[in-house]
């Protein structure tokens, strides 16, 4: 090893050993999470015992939680979705940025190491010793040098591990989006294909209802011509036929919007994308596992994302804070510098310097102090924001709760009311038919009767949309404890 750099090596070790001593400290408050009361348990879930199970059985597995439906077309969108999704690949692109962020501030807790090399042509005055009198010239003449050079900003008061703990932080909390911009696509796309599904099935009732319009309408155009019926009973068919046919290109023309969502979802055009009708479509919704209010905390991507926001905010009021002490800066840079190519690298012509530098800004008009204070509002909004998050999460799980609670009896009283329908509608038929009864009774009887029907598919969508509601309320199977290798850009979830 050259003398110069031993020699500066060793300079340098009873340097850091000396700055050691002092450095490990981190000015600013130390993270706490933010206090949060969210119950002990949710409402309808007291209101109603043995309605939903309370061990979360999935909560945290890494099953994909839309196999709960059972529907393998649903899962083979899924997998589109997961790989195509433009959303999704957005939000890993940005979690991407947040990892490279991680690694530029962990660099500058190292040196920073530089080797330069340089040959200049100069000439230089010479002035006589004492006096302001210049001699002469040297002549002109080349000089070569090259250096190692190594400059280290000493983290004394944290300012730099604060900065490290804040994008770390932020880099969990980007993951966190990632895994909500990977719910959030998911439960889009499972509402609307249930909704798709559910017109699936109204196109099949109103082809059936078409069907019987049209024998209907041939019913009373053979009874008027025989002059058994009222010529009005026609026109009341003929309205009826006409208005479902309408109501069929209405529901035909939404599916088609439907669709092209889907498409959308799954990136790519509309125009390359469709989806096979099921007419035969029926699906209960599952029972889905709640849980207690507490576990949102662990299971909610955004509330996730929201507290570690809350943390990064935290170490901004140390980065702010350190601003007030000293910065301190070790430099060290040796090498060789000659006139003489020759013997640029030879033994006279070592040259290395070391030495510290210590900073204090004196006088700023009160710059440092208003950091600080915006660094100590930013933490409390974040903190806020999180509450706010938690408290939102926790009304939507409520909300999803009751919907289903409430859907359940509407779909039995409606089931109840589609077959008296029917009832009313045979027995109405019969006294048409036998001529007791004009065709405006029986009209009157199928509208209702066609009304209760699309009502009855109408809830069954309602009560498989308020499934995936709260899925996605209660994270989807997501667990916090993916987030322990978020700080690392070696290992991104």
């Amino acid at each position: 090893m050259p003398r110069f750099l031993s020699q500066a090596l060793r300079s340098l070790s009873v340097s850091a050993l000396a700055i050691a001593a002092l450095a490990g400290c981190s000015v600013g408050p130390d993270y706490e999470r933010p206090a949060l009361d969210l119950g002990a348990f949710f409402e309808q879930d007291q209101a109603n015992p043995g309605w939903v199970p309370a061990a979360p059985s999935y909560a945290g597995s890494q099953q994909p939680w839309w196999l709960i439906f059972a529907d393998p077309a649903l899962d083979a969108l899924m997998v589109d979705l997961n790989a195509q999704n433009l959303s999704i690949e957005q939000a890993q692109a940005q979690y991407e940025q947040a990892l490279s962020t991680v690694r530029q501030t962990n660099a500058a807790l190292y040196p920073t190491v530089g080797l330069t090399g340089d040959v200049t042509r100069a000439d230089t005055a010479i002035v006589l010793p004492g006096t302001p009198v210049v001699a002469a010239g040297t002549g002109p003449f080349t000089e070569f040098a090259g250096n190692l050079g190594l400059s280290w900003e000493v983290d004394l008061w944290g300012a730099v591990a604060r900065r490290s703990e804040s994008a770390q932080a932020t880099a969990q909390a980007s993951a966190a989006d990632l895994a909500g911009a990977r719910l959030s696509a998911q439960t889009a796309l499972a509402s609307t294909y249930f909704q798709v599904r559910v017109l699936d099935v109204q196109i099949e009732l109103l082809d059936r209802t078409i069907d019987a319009h049209e024998r209907s309408l041939k019913l009373t155009q053979n009874l008027a011509q025989a002059g058994l019926n009222d010529p009005g009973d026609v026109a009341v068919a003929k309205t009826q036929l006409e208005s479902s046919r309408a109501q069929r290109y209405d529901v035909q023309w939404r599916r088609t919007q439907l669709e092209n969502a889907v498409a959308v979802l799954l990136g790519q055009t509309p125009a390359s994308f469709s989806l096979p009708p099921r007419p035969s479509f029926a699906i209960e919704p599952p029972l889905i596992p709640v849980g207690v209010p507490s576990t949102l905390l662990q299971r909610r991507p955004d509330i996730a994302a929201a507290e570690r926001r809350t943390a990064a905010a935290n170490a901004q009021i140390g980065v702010a804070t350190a601003a007030w002490f000293p910065e301190l800066t070790i430099s060290a840079t040796g090498g060789y510098r000659s006139r003489q190519f020759a013997q640029w690298f030879s033994a006279p012509a070592q040259f290395w310097a070391l030495g510290p530098a210590l900073a204090l800004a004196i006088f700023d008009g009160g710059r440092r102090q208003a950091q600080i204070e915006q660094a100590e509002a930013g933490f409390r909004a974040q903190a806020a924001n999180y509450r706010l998050t938690a408290l939102r999460a926790l009304q939507e799980v409520e909300d999803a709760l009751v919907q289903l609670h409430f859907l359940a009896q509407v779909q039995q009283a409606q089931a109840q009311a589609v077959a008296a329908g029917r009832e009313s509608l045979r027995i109405r038929r019969n006294q048409y038919e036998q001529g007791l009864v004009d065709y405006l009774s029986v009209a009157v009887i199928e509208t209702n009767l066609y009304n209760n029907q699309r009502n009855a598919i109408n809830v069954m969508g309602d009560r498989l949309g308020a499934s995936v509601r709260l899925v996605a309320a209660l994270g989807g199977g997501w667990s916090v404890d993916e987030l322990a290798d978020a700080g690392n850009p070696v290992s991104p979830p």
